[in-house]
């Protein structure tokens, strides 16, 4: 008679101290556990050998990847049934980038239980668990999807540009077929639940516009500007002179591409460029829009300086950033495992206060804070109903493994804002002109 499901829930539970939220189907057809909601499939012994090899987060990212570990039904069901038994035990565990940086801690409640396979006191389970996954054949090699190596020092201009390539230049098709019309891969801004993601996405390029208060002939700079939106909106709708960065090649070809067909050449100007090697400044305005997030911790400062230096006497910024939620021991944080081989490599966040307090080291005056971390679970869910709609063209585009990181990142990033694990915020800062001054008006919140 199969029996897996109820062994392997049976070990589960023992590593867990608690009932497995989720039923569990096995490679033997086998199913035990709540007989409602969603279903956690085993399909085949090899998952718990991955997990055997690599304990914790980085073997469930294999099996997951590779197909060996999937869920039947409400996906975000599941991670919120796995994210809920630990959620209120670990309140002070590290939070990792998602989403434009972002959603690894229901990732992480999916492999809480199986880190026990590390527990000296968990050796009978651990025995249990290798005789249930069979003969333990050497280690697969990663699957194409995982980024490999990581060479020389974090968040040089060489590490940033791989990293960038590693999650961007995947296709640019793929990304049509989940961002939609807009291409704009950040947070939309909702005026209503129930509106569209190309009205958002438009909302949102707009606010940040009129927040730049942005007018006709000024200089902006686009840092990080992915496949031109911000660029073409700010020249077509405000008659800005846009440089648009970026350093992925497959981004900057798709945003030339898209400004030559907007008739905007005159206008807009896509480089393949390192933030730290642009110096023709001043400009009158800078965007950075879901970029920071790759900058890391020990160059953010720098980041800053970078771009103060480039701002004209009374010039603004816009830097639109997912935030972590703060933890007790900020020394002790650490990038998330499956975000940083799978989705973005080298990415960092920090507190909102953190990137407050390091603008203003950099001379920065902040003005203005908007948190709008809902507006980004409803992008997400977006995201993730495009990709689930043209699945089978994604799975042609890219490969099963990659449209399987997506779905599950997305998904688990989209819980992550909506429980208020993570935020996003944009940041409105000022090169303040002269000591009393601000170049603001009083009521600066034109925008509203």
């Amino acid at each position: 008679m199969p029996d897996a499901a109820l062994r392997l829930k049976t070990l589960a539970e023992q590593m867990l101290g608690a009932p497995l939220p989720v039923r569990l189907r096995a490679w033997d057809g086998s199913e035990e556990g709540p007989p409602d909601g969603p279903v956690l499939v085993v399909r085949h012994r090899r998952a718990l050998r991955r997990l055997l090899w690599k304990p914790g987060e980085l073997g469930l990212a294999r099996a997951w990847v590779a197909g060996d570990l999937d869920v039947e039904g409400d996906l975000y069901e599941a991670l919120d049934r796995m994210t809920g038994l630990f959620w209120e035990r670990d309140t002070e565990d590290t939070a990792s980038p998602g989403a434009g940086g972002a959603g690894a801690r229901s990732v992480k409640a999916l492999k809480r239980a199986l880190d026990a396979l590390r527990d000296p006191g968990m050796r009978s389970a651990v025995q249990s668990f290798a005789a249930l996954a069979g003969p333990l054949p050497p280690p697969p090699p990663p699957r194409e999807e995982m980024r490999r190596t990581r060479r020389g020092h974090l968040h040089t201009k060489n590490s940033d540009k791989e990293a960038i390539s590693h999650h961007y230049d995947v296709g640019n098709d793929f990304y049509e077929l989940v961002l939609g019309p807009s291409m704009v891969y950040s947070c939309a801004y909702w005026e209503r639940p129930d509106g569209t993601l190309e009205d958002a996405q438009r909302d949102k390029l707009e606010l940040i516009a009129r927040k730049l208060d942005l007018k006709p002939g000024q200089r902006l700079l686009d840092v990080g500007c992915g496949w031109g939106s911000m660029a073409i909106h700010a020249a077509r709708e405000h008659g800005a002179q846009v440089v648009g960065i970026t350093l992925s090649s497959e981004q900057a070809a798709y945003a030339r591409k898209r400004v030559a067909d907007e008739g905007l050449t005159d206008k807009v100007e896509i480089r393949v460029q390192d933030y730290r090697d642009v110096v023709d400044g001043p400009y009158d305005a800078i965007s950075s829009i879901g970029m920071a997030e790759h900058v890391g911790k020990a160059r953010y400062l720098e980041y800053a300086q970078d771009l103060y230096a480039l701002l004209k006497p009374g010039g603004r910024l816009l830097n639109h950033q997912i935030a972590r939620r703060p933890v007790a021991d900020e020394s002790a944080y650490q990038v998330d495992e499956f975000i940083d081989a799978y989705v973005f490599p080298d990415g960092e966040l920090a507190p909102v206060g953190t990137t407050v307090s390091l603008l203003e080291r950099a001379g920065f005056e902040v003005r203005d804070l908007e948190a709008i971390r809902e507006h980004y679970a409803l992008t997400l869910r977006h995201w993730v109903a495009n990709l689930e709609a043209g699945w089978q063209r994604a799975v042609r585009l890219t490969s099963p493994g990659r449209a399987r990181v997506w779905r599950l990142y997305m998904a688990a990033s989209a819980l992550s804002f909506e429980r208020n694990r993570i935020g996003v915020n944009q940041l409105l800062a000022v090169k303040t002109p002269a000591p009393g001054t601000s170049g603001m008006p009083l009521r600066s919140r034109t925008w509203n």
